[in-house]
């Protein structure tokens, strides 16, 4: 835990430091947003819930555009860009007294969002290698997930008040602790002077329909562009489908829970235990998926424990208040662990297929896979589990085994000898 509070790197500590600062954002926005925008600026929740639709697809375009920016311009650059922006559209909401106003500021902060997430991974793949890089991106979500939390107890005190100082200074507080979370980015570059030119992209990446020389003269491979590296984009497709599992323990299972005979309190013990064993399990999981094959094969057990938990969550809505409790508690463990394993299995397969020429391009086509699986995920949870209920939880189980088994396919043959080297036949 140390290592990952206070890592001795002076990137990962940059970049820990930013984290912290940007998730305790994060968890203040969370818990007090949708009540400022309906109690103070008036907004009805129709109204909140098309703009952050709308900004859903800015997000996207967001995280795509800025892989090619951090290549170009460099990923450190592109974070603190990103950071900055989202912090000031954060002090903007202080403003938004319509629902043009507030659609024009949401837009704004979740593309910032996806840029800001996409140069990190961008940086994580061109500074860190091997294990290391995983490592250090499963403990910046470990980092990420603790606090929130806090962030989230913080702005119990505005929930606690209830009156509209409290929800505008918490909001400025948001804006306040991503202001904070722009430092340790903008100092890195005098502290780790080599930074700039390791996170620069590859000159021969920009030749890519002419080829690249190598030191003997002879024409190397061009590098690709993501969208056309049909087995990346397999690797984001499907992955971008088990990460779908965010949207069943942040909407579906709260709306589940109210339907079966266990107390709704229930949904804060189950999302503790999620954040508990993140904490404790996500760098653990990491292990070993540097290895393309071994990604794909956590990917697989991924999606095999949350599809556990999908049979378990239906078999809670047939209990009585004591067995639907336990079996919810043991679903959540058992999506907890998915989730560890399956992340940890998609970053491996994120870093690794990717031309290291082009490492923001193909970190953006990933963190755009993300960011679609966060804007289908409520539709699909409230259109199979939640409208039919045990089939729609087992209809649910199977998409996520189905990913899993593809995605592990894909990384199988791109780890096997006939993808990397072609086969000569001599006659």
């Amino acid at each position: 835990m140390l290592q990952t509070l206070f890592p001795r790197n002076p990137v990962a500590r940059a970049l820990t430091l930013s984290t912290m600062a940007l998730a305790a954002s994060n968890g203040v926005f969370y818990t007090v947003s949708v009540l400022y925008f309906t109690r103070v600026v008036g907004l009805s929740a129709g109204t909140v819930g098309v703009g952050l639709g709308i900004a859903g697809g800015a997000g996207v375009l967001g995280a795509f555009f800025a892989g090619r920016w951090s290549d170009r311009a460099g990923a450190h650059r592109v974070q603190v860009w990103g950071v900055a922006a989202q912090a000031l559209a954060l002090a903007a909401y202080s403003f938004a007294g319509d629902a043009v106003t507030f659609t024009a500021v949401a837009i704004v902060a979740t593309a910032a969002r996806g840029v800001h997430s996409t140069a990190r991974q961008a940086l994580l793949a061109r500074w860190f290698t091997g294990p290391e890089r995983v490592e250090v991106r499963a403990r910046l979500r470990v980092v990420m997930n603790v606090f929130i939390g806090l962030g989230t107890l913080a702005a119990g005190i505005a929930l606690l008040l209830d009156t509209t100082a409290a929800y505008r200074t918490a909001m400025v507080a948001t804006a306040a602790l991503l202001l904070g979370a722009v430092v340790p980015l903008v100092v890195l570059p005098r502290r780790v002077p080599e930074l700039a030119a390791r996170l620069l992209a590859d000159p021969s990446a920009s030749g890519a329909d002419q080829g690249d020389e190598g030191a003997d003269g002879e024409a190397g491979p061009p590098a690709r562009h993501p969208l056309r590296d049909r087995t990346y984009v397999a690797s984001v497709a499907l992955n971008a489908v088990v990460a779908m599992q965010f949207g069943v323990m942040t909407v579906g299972v709260p709306l589940w829970v109210a339907s079966t005979d266990a107390p709704t309190a229930v949904v804060s013990a189950l999302l503790v235990v999620n954040t508990v064993l993140v904490a404790l399990l996500q760098v653990r999981a990491s292990r070993g998926t540097h290895d393309v094959r071994g990604a794909g094969r956590a990917v697989r057990r991924g999606a095999v424990l949350l599809a556990g938990a999908c049979v378990l969550y239906a078999a809670a809505g047939h209990g009585s208040l004591v067995a639907a409790t336990v079996l919810l508690v043991l679903a959540a463990v058992a999506h907890s662990l998915g989730e560890v394993v399956s992340e940890a299995g998609g970053w491996g397969m994120a870093f690794e297929l990717a031309d290291p020429r082009r490492a923001g391009a193909y970190q953006g086509l990933s963190q755009t896979g993300y960011a679609l699986a966060g804007m289908a995920a409520p539709v699909v949870v409230t259109a199979l589990p939640i409208r039919y209920g045990t089939p729609g939880w087992l209809a649910l189980g199977a998409i996520f085994v189905a990913a899993g088994a593809g995605a592990a396919a894909v990384a199988a043959r791109a780890a096997s000898p006939a993808a990397v080297e072609p086969v000569r036949v001599e006659v």
